[in-house]
Formats: structure tokens, C-alpha cells, sequence
């Protein structure tokens, strides 16, 4: 293991992922069981997602499912992946994050975004627009004045006025210039596209203000990393998710996803065929040894000091064992509590 990597602290993104086949309540009892893992192979953080209306994805609610996690696990950092702000008043927000810090004290993450509901039906029912992702700093500058009880309306957030909750903005474009100037951590994805990646890291260390938060610039890179017996294994590990992206992209909805060996045996047309390659270029996939060495690359191009994983697949048994070989790539199994 090279020194980059075992200086570098390595978590877990689950988009609870509902597969053909199964229902959204299974696919959010696979979260849970998952963090459980992840803690006992002793992953740093383990946080869920906010989607709204997709047909593929289970996690809607992550506060709820945030905390659902933390009482099945013990030691792992819980947090969310994120909470869209500009769909929640940031009052809402706090006293959730509130809530959460209080039953679970020094093991909440507050991972946050500003992207709101991807299609017109969404953000009507939300009462949201596109136009409300460009108030994203403002809605976070609230959000931290209600831990900090400095809002100008006299309320309090009970219970989390004088908290601690750590947190994070999820930069895509302008999320990293918004992150800089708060002063906070930044998570910044996906692995395939490595140069926006570097512009947006560049942006967030230049123009970074340090902050009661964060003294200096903390950058997780996010992204799919799947790790098996042989390369071929490795990448039928992709195969789900990136046909669920082609089918989306030529259909207009997020399905649940498809078996491996469905995709493979399926005829496409030539816009299929064009965007499920693309889905599966660009990740880091193949054995203990080849992704050690992509990671360590990564590690040292981006200066990062953490890498948050995002696979999905439907096989769960060889999900979980990418995870458990991954943990020996990384060293984080040293640390694992025994099983």
C-alpha cells in the first residue's frame, strides 16, 4: 500500500438502489446492512442520498434513513450525501441535524447540495424551481447561523442551537466556490471527468476562507471504484448502473437495476449502445492490484484527503465483497473490528 493511499480516509455513498425484481423497503434494509459492514471493515463515514420520484431509487427521505443507520451501527460517522438544500427550509434542516447530533452525538455528517428536483413534475410538487439553486450560499449561510443562533428572525433551532454538526457541500460548478468562501469541506465527483474535477479543486483551495468549520481546505473525491477476482468481474460489476444511465438518458426515468447478464444479452439501439459505453468508461475497476495503483494516482493528482464510494450494482453479494477487497487495498481493514 502506498504511502498516499494509507494517509487517505476512504467512506461509503449508498443510493439505496432498488433492483428489478425487489421493492424500495428492500432496498433501504440493503442500506442498513451495508453500513454495517462498511463499519466493521472500518470505513471512515457512511452517508445516503435525496431523490425524489425516481423509479430506482429507494433513499427519498436521508435524514430518516441517517438515522436508521446510526442505530444499527456503533462507531462509523453517519451523514447524508446529500440534503438538497434548496428543496428544505434551512430551519428544517438544522433542527433535523439537530435531532440526529443529539441521539447520536459526535457521529453526525452534514452533507449538503444544492441541486433541486431533476424534472418539471418534481419541483412542482416540491414548490420548487431550477432558479432556486442560485440561492444555495444564502440558504446555507442561514442554515449555519440557526447552530450558531445568530438568526436575525429571534426563533432558536431546538435542539440544534450550540452543536457541532460537520458540514460538507457537495460541489458540482459553482458548489466548490461556495464551499470556499464558507470556509467547509468539500466532496467533488466523478472520477470521469478528472479535468472539471481538478478545475473545481483548483477553484476550492484558491479561493478558500478558512472558518470556524474548517482551517484549512478539506477535498473528498467521489465516484465508483469497484474491485474483484479479475478485470472482467470488475466491470460486470458496472454493467447495471450504466445501462440504468443509457435508459434513462434515451427514456427520460431512472429504473431499478437490471442483472448483469439482462444488459449483456439486451439489443440497443446505436444511442444506447453510445451512452451505456460511455457509463461504463472513466471508473476505477479491476483487481486489488490494479486499483491500488489508479488510486494512488488519484490520491496524488488531486491532493485529496478523502474518497467517498458510490458503486451500485445489483449482485450484492459481489457488491459487498468489492467493498471487503477494496478494504484491503486501502488498509482500512486493519482496522476493522472483528467479524
Amino acid at each position: 500500500m502506498s504511502s498516499a493511499i494509507a494517509t487517505t480516509r476512504f467512506s461509503v455513498l449508498d443510493r439505496s438502489r432498488i433492483r428489478e425484481g425487489r421493492t424500495a423497503p428492500e432496498a433501504l434494509r440493503d442500506t442498513v446492512e451495508l453500513a454495517r459492514e462498511a463499519e466493521r471493515l472500518g470505513y471512515h463515514r457512511f452517508w445516503v442520498s435525496e431523490h425524489h420520484g425516481v423509479p430506482g431509487v429507494a433513499g427519498s427521505a436521508p435524514t430518516v434513513l441517517a438515522a436508521a443507520v446510526a442505530g444499527a451501527t456503533r462507531t462509523v460517522r453517519v451523514g447524508t450525501g446529500g440534503v438538497m438544500l434548496p428543496n428544505h427550509r434551512p430551519l428544517v434542516v438544522a433542527e433535523q441535524f439537530g435531532v440526529l447530533e443529539s441521539l447520536f452525538p459526535g457521529r453526525i455528517d452534514m452533507g449538503l447540495g444544492r441541486s433541486v428536483g431533476f424534472t418539471d413534475g418534481v419541483r412542482k410538487a416540491l414548490g420548487r424551481d431550477k432558479d432556486d439553486a442560485e440561492d444555495f450560499g444564502a440558504q446555507l449561510a442561514e442554515l449555519l447561523d440557526w447552530f450558531r443562533g445568530t438568526s436575525p428572525t429571534g426563533v432558536h433551532a431546538r435542539p440544534a442551537e450550540g452543536l457541532t454538526v460537520p458540514p460538507f457541500v457537495l460541489a458540482m460548478g459553482e458548489g466548490a466556490a461556495v464551499a470556499a468562501r464558507a470556509g467547509l469541506p468539500m466532496v467533488i465527483g466523478d472520477l470521469r471527468d478528472r479535468d472539471r474535477m481538478r478545475r473545481g479543486i483548483d477553484r476550492y483551495r484558491t479561493g478558500f476562507r478558512p472558518s470556524e468549520w474548517s482551517p484549512e481546505p478539506y477535498v473528498v473525491v467521489s465516484g465508483t471504484i469497484a474491485v474483484a477476482a479479475t478485470p472482467e468481474a470488475a466491470r460486470r460489476l458496472l454493467v447495471p448502473e450504466a445501462w440504468s444511465m443509457a435508459h434513462a438518458r434515451t427514456r427520460g426515468t431512472f429504473p431499478p437495476l437490471p442483472r448483469a447478464e439482462d444488459v449483456e444479452a439486451r439489443t440497443m439501439t446505436a444511442k444506447e449502445r453510445e451512452l451505456y459505453e460511455s457509463g461504463l468508461a472513466g471508473h476505477i475497476a479491476g483487481t486489488e492490484e490494479q486499483v491500488a495503483e489508479e488510486l494512488e494516482g488519484l490520491v496524488k493528482e488531486t491532493g485529496a484527503q478523502e474518497v467517498l464510494v458510490t458503486t451500485s450494482t445489483y449482485d450484492r453479494a459481489a457488491l459487498l465483497d468489492s467493498y471487503r477487497r477494496l478494504a484491503r487495498v486501502t488498509g482500512t481493514a486493519t482496522a476493522a473490528a472483528p467479524a
